[in-house]
């Protein structure tokens, strides 16, 4: 499958779009996300390694583009945004084997 047709590429156009359907919407979400964003308890660096291993595991392609380019521009290495990932991966799987549990209690109770 061409991946273009899933996910289209960002404009600026498709952007302004978006916003003009939902503009008090997008103007709250647009000043929560700054917010957030800030230096706080975190440094801004952490806040976006976070954000890529949550993109990962949303599987959110254009999540996971802007939030590393983010994260590298506040200094955030290769290696730092690989080991998130991994991190992420690692929560990924454990939950999926955690839920194993509501299997083993249906399967229990079909015996």
């Amino acid at each position: 499958m061409d991946q273009t047709s899933l996910f289209p590429k960002t404009t600026r156009t498709l952007l302004d779009k978006k916003a003009a359907l939902a503009s008090d919407n997008i103007e709250a979400w647009r000043n929560f996300s700054i917010t957030i964003f800030k230096a706080g308890a975190l440094d801004e660096k952490t806040k976006q390694l976070i954000a890529i291993a949550v993109g990962h595991v949303t599987q959110c392609p254009y999540c996971i583009r802007a939030h590393t380019s983010q994260a590298m521009r506040k200094g955030a290495s290769k290696e730092e945004i690989m080991e998130a990932i991994w991190v992420a991966s690692e929560m990924r799987a454990g939950a999926a084997y955690a839920h194993a549990t509501i299997a083993m209690d249906e399967m229990e109770k079909q015996e």
